[in-house]
């Protein structure tokens, strides 16, 4: 039986725990450092607090130290190590290979040894079979593969090691290949790779040839469109994808929620639909709630990029902020711009007091505004100054929506199954109940259950399934049997419902069940690099990464661009190509070739190379 994990972000525990009701199996959550996203960091005792709530469902804590590492702050990063995996975390998410080394004998024997596994951050770019056995043979129970795979590349990674393989099935993408974007670091002096990315593929661009004509201007022209790939997840999974990730540790509750939920009912039909093949990765039912809706939360359109292997329309480059869904064209505006007329695009849709619209101003810019009142078709705000006859009008906040996710909060629930045997000892009736809930826990207890016999057995026998078949501290009880050889006791409405209090906050007192965790041994490395000139692309920061690869056979090794500064440095490579894009390509359109290309931003010139033959581009440093 293989487990399928939906894997939800947390940019904090209440996120999390939001997170976990609404069905993710495990979620992925940073500590007080060392995170891929420096505004989402968190202290260890809630990262505590987040790991108790969720192994009561036998659901997963990851925590990303996902960062590269320098010489003097490897001690500090060891220590969170240790700190995460005593307050419970079950395993941790890393791109710095001397993370590896240190966890492979407690830095050198001075601390405690790293016990919980080890997960491959999307941040190695791990897009080759072969990287991906280089990552296994260190001792990776888990990677996380690079974002703009195919399928066929997916199982062609897959076919090549054993460990777990983690996909990205919703959110955000960035536009290069992750963890070897340097354009940050150059622009601002941010480092992605060190949580402080500037998302410079979300700003705006003139493009340019060579002589200096500008062929597009200021537009988002390294934007892409978010990820979707809830219709694709049966596949991903039949290609050897565990784990489905959902992209956002810094987006807010509303939005962790409503996908969450989304993607938890698709896996739970694909389970149900292949029961004897797959399971779910955590215990519960998710119950109540909303009903979700994607189109409906932050997005800026979507795609599902490279996953059927050809080439798409992938830009979001005139609005690299969440427009949100389309409702229809201004027809009209009154003198004061303070309401506006629509012709919307279908008769349901239905306008909201509070609701939040965008458009593209004739300039380009994407502007929004709040309505204060709705009337049918006419929407009521402060005047929007920029706001045109003919403007396609998009709502990227549906305030009715965001008050039922508020309002209607999902409940996650054990089932249990209790079986009830009562007798008859001495005049004095008895009750045994043997109670196991989904998640394995077994218990036993007793109950004295008064002197009086029940006139009518069939009334009796219904009030006892009504009373104990009910939720309560977070189970839903089941009766499986009811053994009754001396006939049945008369019980009050209240006395069973004790019974059932009691069998729950005894379940309370027992270690809760857990589904399998990979962990594999971290191994030394033996002369396996998977080359022997390392690039700057391999981050190594620090003196372990180095001892690392050096160690596994490589002769030279570059240091991370974010201590050296290449000059001659690819900034990012992408499978998205802007020549694709604007239909200006010389193999796809059969056009002829338009001559070097430059990205110009703030006065920064950036070249564009094609690699036609792997139909890739790059962006260059300054020329």
């Amino acid at each position: 039986m293989r487990q399928l994990e939906l894997l939800a972000p947390a940019r904090d525990t209440q996120i999390g725990i939001a997170a976990i009701d609404c069905g993710a199996d495990a979620v992925y959550i940073a500590g007080p450092r060392f995170g891929a996203r420096q505004a989402a960091g968190n202290d260890i005792e809630e990262i505590r607090r987040l790991c108790e709530y969720a192994h009561r469902f036998g659901a997963k804590i990851f925590v990303a130290l996902n960062t590269i590492i320098y010489d003097d702050e490897l001690e500090d990063a060891y220590s969170q190590m240790l700190a995460v995996q005593e307050a419970g975390a079950d395993a941790l998410i890393i791109q710095d290979m001397g993370i590896v080394e240190m966890a492979r004998d407690g830095f050198g024997g001075r601390f405690e040894k790293f016990r919980i596994p080890l997960h491959a951050s999307t941040q190695c770019a791990i897009r080759t079979p072969e990287q991906a056995v280089f990552l296994e043979s260190l001792g990776f129970s888990r990677l996380i593969l690079e974002r703009e795979l195919s399928l066929d590349q997916i199982r062609a990674i897959r076919n090549a090691v054993s460990c777990e393989l983690e996909f990205f099935v919703h959110g955000a993408l960035c536009v290069c290949y992750s963890g070897q974007c340097y354009l940050s670091e150059k622009i601002a002096g941010r480092s992605a790779n060190r949580g402080a990315c500037i998302q410079a593929c979300r700003s705006r661009y003139d493009l340019v040839d060579g002589n200096g004509k500008v062929i597009v201007k200021d537009k988002a022209l390294l934007s892409l469109k978010d990820y979707n790939l809830k219709e694709r997840i049966e596949e991903l999974a039949d290609a050897g994808i565990t784990s489905f990730k959902i992209e956002g540790r810094l987006k807010n509750e509303s939005y962790v929620k409503n996908v969450v939920r989304d993607y938890s009912i698709a896996l739970d039909n694909i389970v149900s639909k292949r029961p004897h093949i797959y399971e779910r990765g955590s215990f519960g039912t998710v119950s109540g709630g909303f009903t979700p809706d994607t189109a409906k939360t932050f997005n800026r359109g979507y795609t599902e990029l490279f996953i059927d292997g050809r080439r798409g329309r992938w830009a979001a480059m005139d609005a690299a902020k969440s427009m949100g869904e389309e409702i229809g064209t201004v027809t009209a505006i009154s003198r004061d711009k303070a309401a506006v007329t629509l012709r919307l695009q279908n008769r349901n849709i239905k306008l909201n007091n509070g609701d939040g619209f965008s458009f593209v101003a004739k300039d380009g810019s994407v502007a929004g505004f709040r309505a204060d009142i709705c009337e049918g078709a006419v929407i009521r705000s402060k005047p929007v100054q920029s706001l045109f006859v003919g403007a396609r009008i998009f709502r990227n906040i549906n305030a009715a929506f965001e008050r039922e996710l508020e309002k209607q909060a999902c409940s996650r629930i054990i089932s249990a199954v209790t079986d009830l045997d009562f007798r008859k000892e001495e005049g004095i009736w008895k009750v045994f109940t043997h109670t196991v809930s989904e998640d394995g826990r077994c218990i036993d207890l007793e109950f004295a259950a008064g002197d009086q016999e029940a006139n009518n057995i069939e009334r009796m026998t219904a009030m006892i399934h009504t009373q104990v078949e009910k939720t309560y501290g977070g189970y839903k009880f089941s009766i499986g049997s009811i053994s009754a050889e001396d006939g049945l006791p008369f019980m009050s409405a209240s006395s069973l419902n004790g019974i059932r209090r009691e069998i729950a906050e005894a379940l309370d007192t027992l270690p809760c069940g857990k589904k399998d965790i990979l962990l594999r041994e971290l191994k030394k490395t033996q002369k396996t690099a998977l080359q022997k000139d390392v690039p700057y692309k391999a981050n190594v920061s620090n003196r372990l990464a180095l001892k690392l690869y050096q160690e596994a056979g490589a002769e030279t090794v570059s240091q991370a661009y974010e201590l050296s500064h290449h000059t001659d440095a690819e900034l990012m490579r992408s499978k998205y190509c802007i020549r694709y894009e604007l239909g200006i390509c010389p193999v796809h359109h059969k056009v002829k070739d338009s001559g070097p290309l430059f990205l110009l931003n703030n006065g920064q010139r950036f070249a564009l190379k094609f690699d036609c033959r792997n139909c890739e581009m790059t962006v260059l440093n300054t020329l």
